[in-house]
C-alpha cells in the first residue's frame, strides 16, 4: 500500500485520546485490510470552512455499494460473509467508532462508490478543537 498522510493544520482535538486513538487506527486499519496490495490510502486532518475538524480515510478498495452504507455501523453487520473469513476481524470496527464519535460530538461520514473507493470521515464540532 501508499500511505500519504495530508495534514493541513496542527489545531488540537480535544478529547479522550485513548478513545480517539482506538476510533483512528480502526478506520485506518479498514483501509489496510480493505485495499487490494499496491492501493492508495490517505490520511488527512483539516479544518473545514465551518471551522469542523474533518479526519478521513480514504482508500482505492472496491467500494462498498450504496444500500450497504446505512447499516455499516451495525455491530456485526458483513457487507459480505466472505470477507470475515478473508480478512479477519469480528465486525465490531464501526460501530465503536461510531460510540466513540458521538461520545466527542461527532459524526461518523461514509461516502463509497464502487470500483472506486471509500472515505470515511469523522466531523468534529468547533468546540472540540482549539482554535484559540
Amino acid at each position: 500500500h501508499q500511505i500519504v498522510f495530508d495534514v493541513t493544520t496542527d489545531i488540537a482535538l480535544y478529547g479522550e485520546r485513548r478513545e480517539l486513538h482506538s476510533a483512528f487506527s480502526n478506520l485506518i486499519s479498514n483501509a489496510i485490510r480493505y485495499t487490494p496490495e499496491g492501493g492508495q490510502i490517505t490520511v488527512s486532518w483539516s479544518i473545514s470552512q465551518s471551522k469542523h475538524g474533518i479526519f478521513a480515510v480514504k482508500d482505492t478498495g472496491p467500494g462498498i455499494d450504496a444500500v450497504h452504507l446505512p447499516r455499516l455501523t451495525e455491530r456485526f453487520y458483513r457487507v459480505d460473509g466472505s470477507r470475515s473469513r478473508d480478512t479477519g476481524g469480528t465486525g465490531l470496527g464501526l460501530a465503536i467508532v461510531k460510540h466513540i464519535a458521538t461520545r466527542h460530538n461527532a459524526q461518523l461520514l461514509i461516502t463509497s462508490v464502487v470500483g472506486e473507493g471509500s472515505t470515511f470521515k469523522l466531523r468534529f464540532a468547533p468546540e472540540r478543537l482549539d482554535l484559540m
